[in-house]
């Protein structure tokens, strides 16, 4: 193996991006366009590792070292085909993933230098060669008489028909919304990811043959007929149930939750039809929660030019589960953090002026292993707001279709996988399920990578 020593004197450079100023009034992406020669440029840094850490850190095992080469060499179609080996959003993925801690926080690189910028690599390739003309290959020419039915138009459930569909099964996938993408196109802000992304990937997944009924609302008897000409049915329907914060107050005008709120915004700024936007302008507003949620609601403030935005947080910063990149450009663009903060009571005469707050200090780690916060006595004191977003993240709260099937749910929500045969596979063998409803509000990543794996076990199944 031949050691290059590029990250020596080639240091890491993110792109730009675009001044704070027309960030706070435009919804658009925040970076500013890549090019090619810092493309390989940065590429080269990659030391090729011969047990590539950020392949393995990867929850889709992207072959990232060979990319990269590809990518150094000018190779971007070649890169583009090897990156859809794994990952059937590429694009998707260099945009929203939190790479800190996945892929970048496990390059090499780190002990003593800063990591190769994988995800803007990524993002460009695909953008490049979908630029081009250039389109993800099928596995096989011809269809079987197999049909899969897919329901949720979520990242699992699209990697799941990109997968099948790729190797010869046909599939239909159905979604209560007007467009495909689930929380990557109605809960990710535009800011982010824009939706032109997404409807692209739209028509790519229709011209290999995928059919989408959307703006379709399933239940039971719509499950029976669609379970009748299906010779399996894939679940990806995540999880959209808010977890509360159970405040006095909270029933009170005023008060958001923050997948309505981030909705309402999407379908506003996509032009749907009687599409109402949740508008903050000129509000005092307070948002709980320290994710990747809370940041896209305190940013979305931000935008529609809100008086004030304030992030209430219980822990310190260090220990926010949100991306890192995400909360440095939430305070770069005036977002007013108050760590260790406890929200306590919404104050208000049937519609809400302030918030109770108490200092928190750090104890001893709880079950999950975070250190818990600690209330402090004497510490409450009061903030003026006109609009509070509740932004705890979602947890399960299954439909009725799926626990009339026979489909065995946790005690959590959450669909139990039972089958020692067929990863994926419900206790109704016909079933199989993936993403955040099996293991809870997580990263699009991992439901990618579910529905990339179902698709191949599907498929097994089918004989």
């Amino acid at each position: 193996m031949s050691i290059n020593f590029e990250f020596i004197d080639i240091k890491r450079i993110e792109p730009d991006t675009k001044p704070v100023k027309a960030r706070k009034i435009d919804f658009g992406e925040i970076y500013e366009p890549t090019t090619q020669e810092s493309v390989k440029e940065q590429s080269s840094r990659c030391l090729d590792c011969g047990n590539p850490y950020c392949e393995w850190k990867c929850p889709l095992h992207n072959y990232i070292p060979d990319w990269l080469k590809l990518a150094q060499e000018g190779s971007i179609e070649e890169a583009a085909d090897l990156c859809h080996e794994t990952n059937s959003f590429p694009e998707i993925c260099g945009r929203i993933c939190p790479q800190e801690k996945l892929c970048e926080g496990a390059c090499t690189l780190n002990t003593g230098y800063e990591a190769v910028t994988i995800g803007q690599i990524e993002k460009y390739i695909t953008d490049k060669a979908l630029a081009e003309g250039w389109q993800p290959k099928k596995y096989v020419d011809n269809f079987t008489n197999k049909k899969v039915s897919i329901i949720g138009a979520g990242p699992a459930g699209l990697a799941c028909a990109e997968n099948l569909i790729r190797r010869g099964v046909k599939c239909t996938v159905y979604d209560r919304y007007r467009e495909i993408g689930g929380l990557l196109t109605y809960g990710i802000p535009e800011f982010k990811l824009e939706k032109n992304i997404v409807l692209k990937r739209r028509k790519i997944l229709e011209d290999l043959g995928v059919k989408f009924i959307l703006n379709f609302e399933v239940d039971q008897s719509k499950m029976k007929e669609i379970e009748k000409k299906s010779d399996a049915v894939f679940l990806g329907l995540g999880t959209y149930e808010a977890i509360k914060g159970n405040l006095s107050g909270e029933g009170k005008e005023g008060v958001i939750e923050a997948l309505p709120y981030l909705i309402k915004n999407t379908e506003y700024l996509m032009s749907e039809e009687d599409a109402e936007s949740l508008n903050f302008k000129d509000q005092k507003v307070v948002v709980l929660g320290g994710g990747d949620t809370a940041m896209d609601c305190v940013r979305t403030a931000i935008r529609q030019q809100a008086e004030s935005v304030t992030c209430v947080y219980r822990r310190d910063k260090d220990n926010m589960p949100g991306s890192i990149k995400e909360i440095n450009h939430a305070i770069e663009e005036g977002v007013n953090f108050m760590f260790n903060s406890q929200p306590l009571e919404i104050i208000g005469n049937g519609k809400i002026r302030k918030i109770k707050v108490g200092s928190t200090e750090l104890g001893e780690p709880d079950k999950s292993g975070r250190r818990k916060p600690i209330l402090m006595k004497g510490s409450e004191k009061l903030i003026e707001m006109d609009k509070l977003v509740i932004a705890f993240g979602y947890q399960a709260d299954p439909q009725d279709f799926v626990i009339q099937n026979n489909i065995d749910i946790s005690d959590q929500g959450l669909v139990s996988l039972k089958s020692n045969v067929y990863k994926y596979q419900t206790s109704n063998p016909k079933f199989f399920a993936g993403g955040d409803m099996i293991i809870g509000s997580s990263l699009a990543v991992h439901a990618i990578a579910h529905g990339r794996d179902a698709a191949k076990e599907i498929i097994n199944y089918l004989g």
